[in-house]
């Protein structure tokens, strides 16, 4: 199924899809509150204002199937990301990214392989996706690779919409 025709609602449950950002490279990010990696809220966000006038967003999806570290409410969530973090950038809503329940997002992009050549389930809180301005996966990047990371930018500015 194409990327851009699987039904999604945003954190305050309004129905969306990726078309909402068809024509930009995209990171979508599983996200967790309550995470060793929560400090990646800060990169992601600076990436969001680097990149946004050139056609860029990131796509936070709240997940709570890693140790329980995304357990508060749509509300919580979403002033925790704003207040702790300024987050400007989308967030969907609390999704599953892996097992029976996996979201048809999710189905599609852990199709993709990352660097080592490893598809498969999303290891933990902030795998990285980056969808390019097509609508296709185009990398896979692993949850401790930080956003800001001279590997993400440069995939982020070659995906870059011209």
């Amino acid at each position: 199924m194409p990327l851009y025709d699987i039904p999604l609602h945003t954190l305050t449950g309004d129905p969306t899809s990726l078309a909402a950002h068809q024509g930009k490279a995209v990171l979508i990010v599983n996200v967790a509150s309550k995470c060793g990696l929560t400090p990646q809220y800060a990169g992601l966000e600076r990436l969001q204002q680097q990149y946004e006038a050139r056609g860029f967003t990131v796509l936070g999806v709240p997940c709570n199937q890693f140790a329980g570290q995304e357990p508060g409410s749509a509300e919580e969530i979403g002033t925790f990301c704003s207040a702790t973090y300024g987050v400007t950038f989308p967030l969907l809503e609390k999704t599953d990214v892996n097992g029976e329940n996996r979201h048809p997002l999710y189905a599609e992009l852990t199709k993709l392989a990352d660097a080592a050549g490893e598809a498969g389930d999303v290891q933990w809180n902030f795998e990285k996706f980056l969808v390019g301005p097509e609508g296709e996966p185009v990398a896979r990047i692993r949850p401790r690779t930080e956003p800001e990371d001279p590997e993400v930018i440069a995939l982020i500015e070659a995906n870059l919409p011209e």
